[in-house]
Order: C-alpha cells, then structure tokens, then sequence
C-alpha cells in the first residue's frame, strides 16, 4: 500500500511540474509577443498618424491652406 501511494504521488509531483514547466514557457513566449508588438506600434504609427508623412496627405493640406476644393 505505501508503496504504490509513494508512486502516485511521485507520478503527481512530476505531472505537476511538467504543467507548470509548460505554464512558464507559455508565459514567456506570450510576453515576447506583448514585446515584439509593442516596439513595432511605436515604430509603426496607427491611424492618422501613419498618413501625417504621406505625399498624398501633403498635398491635401497645401491644397487646403490655398483654398482649393479637391
């Protein structure tokens, strides 16, 4: 009996860390992703901002300032 108890519980304890090894290594991963997609927002504007630059958007403001209607 205490025999196969040891063994259910040593087969628990390394279940257990498996999951939890496989838990920490989920994290990180996701971590890095939350990272990579950060740095490439600021690099990358979203919205207006990504069209601030555009030779197109350029043009529509000089446009605008002399007073022509496109």
């Amino acid at each position: 009996m205490q025999g196969e108890r040891g063994r259910a519980r040593a087969r628990d304890f390394l279940l257990g860390g498996l999951v939890g090894a496989s838990a920490a290594v989920a994290a990180a991963r996701r971590r890095r992703m939350v990272r990579r997609r950060r740095e490439q927002r600021l690099e990358q504007p979203a919205g207006l901002a990504a069209f601030e630059g555009a030779p197109c958007f350029e043009e529509l403001l000089e446009e605008h300032a002399a007073g022509i209607e496109p």
